[in-house]
């Protein structure tokens, strides 16, 4: 029921990009083209301004784009109450996902999901924290899963699943003939983190720092920006990785690394649901209680 040329609107307004718009909404560069034209005729302005390769909102695009939104959410609580009544939930919602939740937690509990409200359609976006975090206040997800230390005061966050991340090795690291090491031995063995503004690192900074441990006092190999990067960059070499428990539960039985304790360091984190402040939809709170009773499950 939505008027698909505000959709169009909103994304080329969010990603300042009519391909992005196209990649986003699965519809053709020509296609996203003529339905902005449309726009544009039919109030006589025009919504943005090209800039050789780049474009930029007028004031009329960012005028159409506060109530653009206001409009769609509107549709959007029409439809879902609508489908409601003849117990036939119906809607769409857009997650951004941190990667450790994304990869290992949330393709499960989404597939379950759309078994029993097959009528909802999920996307679910994969970044780093600080890249969900941003995702969600540009408006292009409707909420987002992160982990980490540091808050956005625009964003409201509400924690939903523990985490625990451990320090790993390849069982053919001369490190596996070890069960644990102390935090000096830390200090001098070749170590694989995430990516700087990846929530995982902002954990494990904060746990070393209540030790009187900086990053810069480690011997840091490299970073790289996967949790699956450093699995298969540990597996492949004699370092040492420090990642989610849950994303290597299959290899651990599978021996193909070992959890190696670090004495008198436990590194736990809370997973968040990041909202902006203000009213949570229906098809929001719908799926967070069911993201929540199969965690407690």
């Amino acid at each position: 029921m939505i008027d698909i040329r505000l959709k169009v609107f909103c994304s080329v307004a969010r990603n300042l990009s009519f391909t992005k718009a196209s990649q986003e909404l699965f519809i053709s560069q020509p296609a996203i083209s003529r339905h902005i034209q449309e726009l544009e005729k039919e109030y006589n302005v025009r919504l943005f301004e090209r800039m050789g390769n780049r474009i930029q909102l007028t004031k009329a695009g960012q005028v159409l784009l506060d109530n653009a939104d206001r409009i769609i959410k509107g549709y959007q609580r029409l439809d879902y109450e609508m489908g409601a009544l003849q117990k036939d939930v119906r809607g769409e919602l857009r997650i951004g996902a941190s990667t450790t939740i994304s990869q290992y937690i949330m393709p499960e509990i989404i597939a379950d999901f759309r078994k029993e409200y097959p009528g909802i359609k999920v996307s679910l976006i994969s970044g780093n924290s600080r890249e969900v975090e941003a995702s969600l206040l540009s408006g292009r997800i409707d909420f987002g899963m992160v982990e980490g230390a540091i808050r956005q005061p625009q964003l409201r966050y509400t924690p939903f699943m523990n985490d625990e991340l451990v320090a790993i090795v390849s069982t053919s690291s001369s490190y596996a003939k070890q069960d644990s090491v102390t935090l000096e031995q830390l200090k001098t063995i070749p170590l694989v983190f995430r990516e700087f503004g990846s929530g995982s690192l902002d954990v494990i900074q904060q746990a070393l720092s209540k030790k009187g441990i900086n990053l810069s006092d480690l011997n840091i190999e490299i970073n790289l920006g996967t949790t699956e990067g450093i699995k298969h960059y540990v597996e492949h070499s004699d370092c040492m990785g420090i990642v989610s428990v849950r994303s290597v539960y299959k290899e651990i039985y599978q021996d193909i690394y070992k959890i190696i304790d670090i004495d008198d360091l436990k590194i736990e984190r809370q997973l968040f649901f990041a909202e902006k402040h203000g009213e949570v939809s229906d098809l929001q709170k719908r799926i967070k209680s069911f993201i929540t009773k199969r965690y407690k499950a």
